[in-house]
């Protein structure tokens, strides 16, 4: 019997702030830039391993709806941050992607992350031409990623 995985209803919070005004298409995307080991083959076939600790690094790009409860939310941490880094409280997340296998069984992988701060200001634009981007808050937030955990 082949496997099925159906997914649906996920959640992302940031700071325990439930996000509900996400908008279209990878509204909530995770990325993970820096791989978590390296390994080097030298002399007479020894290897070397190592973990590489910037395989923590989790990027978080968050699609809102611009004006949205969420957006503000989002722009007052920004501000926070860019007002007086030392004194910036961390960003925490947590995003639970939920899966099912067709059979009523759920399981639920959970990405715990902390640690975080805004990466860039969120872009802007006008469009004549009806484009709907231009009503798209993107955030991206750098975490170190503490816990992935499958329940």
């Amino acid at each position: 019997m082949p496997s099925v995985s159906l997914t649906g209803a996920d959640t992302i919070q940031i700071d325990s702030r439930v996000l509900r005004d996400l908008a279209d298409l990878d509204c909530v995307k995770l990325t993970f830039p820096n791989d978590v080991a390296a390994m080097k083959v030298s002399k007479n076939g020894n290897t070397i391993y190592a973990l590489n600790e910037t395989g923590k690094v989790v990027d978080c790009d968050l699609r809102v709806l611009l004006g949205s409860d969420d957006d503000k939310y989002l722009n007052s941490r920004l501000q926070e941050m860019k007002g007086d880094l030392s004194a910036f409280i961390l960003l925490t997340a947590s995003f639970a992607k939920r899966v099912g296998d067709g059979q009523g069984n759920m399981s639920t992988k959970i990405y715990q992350c902390s640690g975080g701060v805004f990466k860039k200001q969120p872009e802007a634009k006008t469009s004549a031409e009806g484009d709907t981007e231009q009503s798209v808050a993107i955030y991206t937030i750098s975490f170190h990623n503490d816990n992935i955990s499958v329940q």
